[in-house]
């Protein structure tokens, strides 16, 4: 879903990063599986560090929640969404995310 919307997040001078706590190994096996375009960070040590800087990483489970974060130029949270389990949000919230904040430039 997200190779597909890649140009259009592209064209917006934006970048696409996945990222969870599972192993770079992981991610690397994930990512040739599903031939992805784009990068996967590992927040795997300490684990979910960053996710639970976001608001993302469920301490009670050991996991991060799905969640989405558009972040703009200045390094504030400009967009974000926070999915329901195993449900993939698909990639619509980000692209209209991008869109509003083109305009406000």
């Amino acid at each position: 879903m997200f190779n597909q919307a890649l140009p259009l997040i592209r064209q917006d001078g934006a970048t696409l990063l996945g990222i969870s706590v599972d192993s770079v190994w992981c991610h690397q096996a994930f990512s040739k599986n599903r031939k992805l375009e784009f990068d996967l960070l590992s927040d795997f040590q300490p684990k979910g560090k960053v996710a639970a800087e976001y608001g993302a990483y469920d301490t009670e489970h050991g996991y991060c929640k799905r969640a989405l974060f558009v972040i703009d130029g200045h390094g504030v949270v400009a967009w974000s969404y926070l999915s329901p389990t195993a449900i993939n949000p698909g990639a619509d919230g980000v692209l209209k995310a991008l869109d509003k904040l083109k305009k406000q430039s």
